[in-house]
C-alpha cells in the first residue's frame, strides 16, 4: 500500500539511453517523499543518485529517458503533463539546487535579474514587489547589503556567497519540494556548515520537503530523517538515518561506513632533527591590474609564515577558502613568486640560479587537486610518466621504461593503463596517476593540494591509503592541504592552522584536534558532524559543541 499523504511518489522507476533497452541507469526505484520530510539519497558517484533527482522533474540529458516507472507529485503523474504544465511545476513546487553555482548562474545576467525571472514568469508581482522579494531573501540566506549587490555579476561573489544565491533562486517562490544535488561539495567546513543550516531552516520555516544528494555521510546523518543508499542504479537500503548508521543490513553500506576516516597512529619524529623544508616569514602579494578607472590593488596573501616539514613527517594545512593554504603551497613549491622570506632546503637558502635551485626542484613534486586539469590530455600515461624523469639524463630507454612501470604499480594501476589518455580513466584512476607522476623521480618533499576532495566515499579512503603506503615506502615528506578534517585526522603527524594569510595555530595534530588554542580552531572543528565507528555501524558526534549543533540535527 503507498501513502496517499505523500508529496511525491517514485514507483519502479528505470531510466536509461534512448534507443538502448538494456542500458539501464537507474533501475527499479520506488520511494515516496512527505510534506516537510528531509531525505538522505547517498551514494558514490556513477551510482545514478544525481539522474534520479534531475529525471524527476524532467532535467536529466536529452539521451536519458524513462524506460519505465512513474513519478507522481501531489498524486499527478509527472510523465502526463504538457511542456507548459511542467515548466510551471519547476521552481514554482519543485526547486533545484545544483552541485556547482558558477555553471547554473548566467554569467552575463546580474543576480537581481536571475532571482527576479522566477517571480516573473510564476507571479503577478509588480517590479518594486519583486524587488523587495529579492532584498528580503538575499537578507534572509546572508547576503550583505543585498540593495548594493543586486547589479553584481556571479563572478563577483564568492563560491560560498553563489550558492546562497542559488539557494535564494530556489526558495523564493517557497516550493513544496526542494531537490539539493551536492550543494556543499566545494565548499570549506565552516561555509559548508552555514548553508546547510540555512538551508534546514528555509525549508522548516516553509515546511519544504528536501531530497538531499550527497555522498558526505556525516551531513547526511546529521540533517536527514531517513536516507536511500544507492549502488550502481539501485536503491539497496533505505530507512530511518539512526538505525542505518547504527545498523546497516546491506554489505554496500557498511564498506561505505568503513571508509570514513578515522584518526591515524602517532608517530613520533626526533624534535633536534633538521627540517627537510622550512618556511621563515614568507610573504605573498598578489597585485590587481589597474583598470580604466581604477588603480592596481595590493592584497596580502601570505604574510609572515614560519613552517617548518621533517623528514618523512606529514604537515597538514587547514583553513576555510581564502586563508592562504593554497597560496602557501604553491609558494613552496616556486610556482608562484614570494614577496619576502626565505625557503630552505636541507639547511640552505633556495633561489633562482642558487647551486641548489635545480636539485630544490627535482626534490619538490606536487599532486594537484584536479588531476584532470593537470594531466595533459593529448599525452598517455605513458609519455607523461616519462616526462617526469626528463632530467635524469643517464636513464637509458629500458631503465626509464621500467621506472614508469614500477611507478604505475605501486599506485595500484597496471601495465595497460600506461596507453591510455587521461579521459579513458575514472577520477580516481587519474588521480594515481598524478600522485604516479609525482613520486616517480624519488622526491624528498611531496606537497598534495586536496589531493583527494573531488574523490568519493570508498575511492578516497583507497587513495589515501595509498598515500600513506607509499609515504611509508619512500620516506619523503609531505606537506598536505586539505579542507577535509576527517581524511586530516587520519593522515597528518602535525596541523597547521591557517586563516587570513597567517597561521593562527599549529601543533602535533592529536593536540589540535584534541585541545585546540585558538576560538578559530574550535569552530572549524566543531563546523563539521564526525561518524564514531560503534561495534555493528557508527554513531552521530560533534567535537566541543554537541548541544548546539543538536539542536539541529535529527539524532539528539
Amino acid at each position: 500500500m503507498h501513502d496517499h499523504s505523500a508529496l511525491l511518489r517514485v514507483k519502479d522507476l528505470e531510466l536509461g539511453i534512448a534507443g538502448k533497452p538494456d542500458s539501464q541507469i537507474v533501475r527499479n526505484a520506488s520511494f515516496e517523499i512527505r510534506p516537510g520530510e528531509i531525505v538522505g539519497l547517498v551514494g558514490e558517484s556513477g551510482s545514478g543518485k544525481t539522474m534520479l533527482g534531475r529525471s524527476i522533474i524532467g532535467l536529466q540529458p536529452g539521451a536519458i529517458v524513462r524506460q519505465s516507472g512513474a513519478v507522481y507529485f501531489r498524486g499527478q503523474e509527472l510523465s502526463e503533463m504538457t511542456g507548459k504544465e511542467l515548466r510551471k511545476l519547476r521552481g514554482a513546487d519543485i526547486g533545484m539546487v545544483f552541485q556547482e553555482p558558477m555553471t547554473s548562474l548566467n554569467p552575463s545576467m546580474t543576480i537581481g535579474r536571475q532571482l527576479a525571472e522566477p517571480l516573473r514568469v510564476h507571479t503577478k508581482l509588480s517590479v518594486s514587489e519583486r524587488r523587495t522579494k529579492i532584498i528580503d531573501i538575499m537578507n534572509r540566506v546572508g547576503i550583505p547589503s543585498p540593495e548594493a549587490r543586486l547589479n553584481d555579476y556571479p563572478h563577483e561573489f564568492s563560491g560560498g556567497m553563489r550558492q546562497r544565491i542559488m539557494l535564494a533562486a530556489a526558495m523564493l517562490l517557497k516550493p513544496a519540494l526542494l531537490i539539493a544535488d551536492e550543494p556543499t561539495t566545494a565548499l570549506d567546513a565552516l561555509v559548508q556548515r552555514e548553508v546547510l543550516e540555512l538551508m534546514v531552516e528555509l525549508t522548516r520555516d516553509n515546511g519544504t520537503a528536501m531530497i538531499l544528494i550527497s555522498h558526505d555521510l556525516p551531513m547526511v546523518a546529521r540533517y536527514c530523517e531517513r536516507v536511500m543508499v544507492m549502488r550502481q542504479g539501485e536503491i539497496v537500503e533505505t530507512g530511518p538515518t539512526d538505525r542505518i548508521l547504527a545498523n546497516p543490513m546491506h554489505e554496500y553500506t557498511r564498506n561505505l561506513l568503513a571508509a570514513m576516516p578515522e584518526r591515524g597512529p602517532v608517530r613520533s619524529f626526533a624534535d633536534e632533527s633538521k627540517p627537510v623544508v622550512e618556511v621563515r616569514d614568507l610573504k605573498v602579494d598578489y597585485v590587481s591590474r589597474a583598470g580604466l578607472f581604477a588603480r592596481a590593488a595590493h592584497k596580502q596573501a601570505l604574510s609572515g609564515v614560519n613552517l617548518s616539514v621533517r623528514r618523512g613527517e606529514v604537515v597538514a594545512v587547514v583553513g576555510a577558502s581564502g586563508s592562504g593554504k593554497t597560496t602557501l603551497g604553491r609558494a613552496i613549491a616556486q610556482l608562484i613568486p614570494s614577496s619576502g622570506g626565505e625557503i630552505r632546503f636541507r639547511d640552505m637558502p633556495v633561489e633562482k640560479g642558487a647551486e641548489n635551485w635545480m636539485d630544490y626542484r627535482l626534490n619538490c613534486q606536487m599532486i594537484f587537486q584536479d588531476p584532470f586539469g593537470s594531466l595533459d590530455p593529448r599525452f598517455t600515461i605513458r609519455r607523461i610518466l616519462s616526462e617526469a624523469l626528463y632530467h635524469e639524463r643517464d636513464l637509458s630507454d629500458d631503465a626509464r621504461e621500467e621506472r614508469v612501470r614500477r611507478a604505475v604499480r605501486e599506485v595500484g594501476l597496471e601495465d595497460a593503463h600506461l596507453d591510455r589518455l587521461p579521459h579513458e580513466m575514472s577520477g580516481g584512476q587519474r588521480q594515481r596517476v598524478a600522485i604516479a607522476r609525482a613520486i616517480i623521480s624519488e622526491p624528498d618533499f611531496v606537497i598534495a593540494d586536496e589531493a583527494v576532495s573531488a574523490l568519493d566515499v570508498t575511492v578516497r579512503a583507497q587513495v589515501l591509503r595509498l598515500l600513506a603506503d607509499l609515504q611509508h615506502r619512500h620516506g619523503f615528506s609531505c606537506l598536505f592541504i586539505s579542507h577535509d578534517l576527517g581524511v586530516v585526522e587520519q593522515l597528518a603527524d602535525r596541523v597547521v592552522v591557517m586563516r587570513d594569510g597567517m597561521i593562527v595555530e599549529q601543533g602535533l595534530r592529536d593536540r589540535v584536534f584534541d585541545a585546540p588554542q585558538s576560538d578559530y580552531t574550535r569552530a572549524l572543528l566543531s563546523a563539521i558532524p564526525t561518524l564514531e565507528r560503534t561495534e555493528t555501524g557508527v554513531e552521530l558526534s560533534w567535537r566541543f559543541d554537541a548541544q548546539e549543533a543538536g539542536t539541529h540535527g535529527v539524532m539528539q
